[in-house]
């Protein structure tokens, strides 16, 4: 019965073994030597690291997009006009 009452406590302690476990075996396969972490850190930082995008366009006067948005309403428009006479 006792075990029932701190079932979450044992739960939690094999976690915690386990994990740590866990933790110690990845860290004892770990064999490389300085030259190889260094040739794989300078590959690392030979590869670019990030696509960057460049957009190069004037921004649209206040005229524009008015001009713009009664155009795109005027589309939508037509084309819900378009859609009901089908």
């Amino acid at each position: 019965m006792n075990i029932l009452k701190n079932f979450e406590a044992i739960f939690v302690i094999t976690l915690g073994l386990a994990c740590g476990a866990n933790y110690l075996a990845d860290g004892s396969s770990d064999t490389a030597t300085p030259a190889e972490v260094q040739t794989v850190a300078m590959a690392a930082a030979s590869a670019p690291s990030m696509p960057v995008v460049v957009v190069a366009a004037k921004r649209m006067s206040a005229a524009e997009k008015r001009q713009s948005l009664i155009d795109e309403q005027n589309a939508l428009s037509a084309s819900r006009a378009a859609a009901l006479t089908i």
